[in-house]
């Protein structure tokens, strides 16, 4: 059940993450993960979108590049972050975001064992399909402007079929 809609303020949330330097663009370095609030985000307008894993077919291929290919456009309605959430770890995300050519474009964010998402009532559970996925944060996207929601889209929603072109459309 989301226990979070337009209006809300964004309950603190703590992540880890992998920040990018170029040091990242050789495949053997793996970064030093550090701490990362949604303090950051105060007086922000911020675009967050959640997968429930990087590297797996739809997140990979479906979710991710729209955001990385529509950043001009973000950046255009004045967002002034724009970060991926998942419950996977930080080195998995860093990855994942170098293979996406990602570089300073997005911040990838860990929601350690899905702590924020849970709170936010977007998390799942799949751990019944068998192959070590355990509870993962569901896909969903939200606006923030100065931590307050303007927007909410989850895997119910449109937000699955616009790939982030629907996100765009906030408003100013």
């Amino acid at each position: 059940m989301v226990n979070i809609k337009v209006g809300d303020t964004v309950p603190q949330g703590k992540f880890a993450t992998v920040p990018y330097s170029p040091e990242l663009e050789d495949g053997l370095a793996c970064g030093v993960p550090t701490k990362f609030s949604t303090d950051a985000w105060k007086g922000k307008k911020v675009v967050i979108f959640a997968v429930p894993g990087a590297f797996t077919p739809t997140c990979h291929s479906n979710h991710l590049p729209p955001y990385l290919q529509n950043y001009d456009a973000f950046k255009a309605k004045g967002v002034d972050v724009i970060a991926v959430l998942s419950a996977n770890d930080a080195f998995v995300l860093s990855g994942w975001t170098r293979v996406q050519n990602v570089k300073d474009k997005l911040v990838a964010l860990s929601d350690v064992e899905g702590a924020w998402s849970k709170e936010l009532g977007l998390t799942i559970d799949l751990s019944g399909l068998g192959i070590g996925l355990g509870t993962r944060t569901t896909r969903y996207a939200l606006v923030l402007d100065d931590l307050v929601v303007k927007y909410i889209g989850d895997d119910l929603s449109d937000i699955q079929d616009e790939k982030g072109a629907g996100v765009i459309k906030i408003r100013d």
